[in-house]
């Protein structure tokens, strides 16, 4: 972590999370579960007023853009994957009349360069650049809004920077626990989706399909391109077919575009097998940091990509923010329900001081 940032004693969070005096703990949010009648949608298209790339050091260059209002209330979308980058829907989850939105395509993925690298590609790294870009454009505070992947780097740079965070919106949480990968990337949602999770396996022999996600690494840091983009389209393609309630197969497809998916799956595959470059329940453990920072906590009830049982756990270790379970969706951010409570809660936030 950059010295620059030291005010925020970082080293607390990485190191012994339990060291924080605690405070006495706000009245606990409420945790609602139901399909609104009339349900919110995006906010019309947008395009940025000013974007640039930003140097971070050690050969990276991140993306970077702002939309809305210059003189609106501040907040930085932490997309998923890792490794996904964003895109123009993501400007749409905020008022633009009343928010100012910075976006970033996190190292190696989307605009930022170079693409698909891992070297000096961590939590931490992404953490600093977060810190970077809010210390460029003067903001005290920003809201923080993230979701899978997003959430993930959303609690990890909330708890690192409690200060900095005026409110927390995540959704479809992701705390990179050993049973949420063995989950998805070895057990449990193989058993829901067996004719997806098939073409998920046909890259790997069967003799390597014990650890498949090093057996997946193995591949997609190969000297052949053919290896790395076979083996980064069926890692993609899996995640892509599976985090909607129901099917949606231009989803899947888009998630198979080669030059997507080998930023994507080399990325994603990095920090997994690395288990997200966080101790075991760091981000759990963790949230009673959280517990001044007004927050959004919101899961679809049938996620297979992240499981239920991560946004519940959050919400134990963090009962002050709101919970809402989208009864009728899965994990993606556009399932109808999930995007009427993120509008709902960006709403509510905006005029907030």
């Amino acid at each position: 972590m950059s010295a620059d940032f030291s005010d925020d004693a970082v080293h607390n969070m990485r190191n012994d999370p339990q060291t924080q005096t605690l405070a006495p703990r706000r009245a606990p949010g409420k945790v609602i579960e139901t399909r609104p009648d009339t349900l919110r949608g995006l906010y019309p298209p947008i395009e940025p007023y000013e974007s640039g790339m930003l140097d971070v050091g050690n050969g990276h260059r991140i993306y970077w853009e702002r939309c809305g209002n210059p003189l609106g209330k501040p907040v930085v979308f932490l997309h998923g994957g890792p490794g996904g980058g964003c895109s123009p829907e993501h400007r749409r989850l905020f008022d633009p009349a009343r928010y100012c939105i910075t976006l970033f395509d996190q190292r190696g993925c989307g605009r930022s360069i170079p693409h698909a690298s891992l070297e000096h590609n961590t939590t931490w790294d992404l953490v600093d650049d977060i810190e970077r870009l809010r210390v460029k454009f003067g903001y005290e505070q920003w809201q923080v809004f993230g979701g899978s992947w997003g959430s993930t780097l959303a609690l990890a740079y909330a708890q690192a920077h409690v200060n900095r965070a005026s409110e927390l919106i995540v959704r479809g949480i992701f705390t990179v626990r050993r049973e949420e990968l063995q989950w998805y990337y070895q057990t449990g949602a193989s058993w829901l989706f067996p004719d997806r999770w098939e073409a998920f396996l046909a890259p790997i022999p069967l003799e390597e399909r014990g650890d498949l996600m090093r057996a997946y690494r193995k591949r997609l840091i190969h000297p052949d391109e053919a290896v790395r983009i076979e083996a980064a389209r069926a890692w993609s393609m899996w995640e892509g077919s599976t985090i909607t309630l129901l099917p949606d197969d231009q989803l899947a497809e888009a998630f198979g575009d080669p030059h997507y998916a080998i930023a994507f799956a080399r990325i994603e595959n990095h920090y997994f097998v690395h288990d997200g470059f966080l101790t075991p329940n760091q981000l759990i453990d963790g949230a009673h940091r959280l517990r001044d920072v007004p927050g959004v906590i919101v899961q679809g009830r049938y996620d297979m990509a992240t499981p239920a049982h991560t946004a519940w756990a959050l919400h134990k270790a963090w009962p002050e923010a709101d919970f809402y379970w989208a009864p009728d969706a899965g994990h993606a951010f556009s399932e109808p329900t999930i995007l009427h409570w993120l509008i709902e809660a960006t709403d509510r936030f905006a005029s907030a001081s």
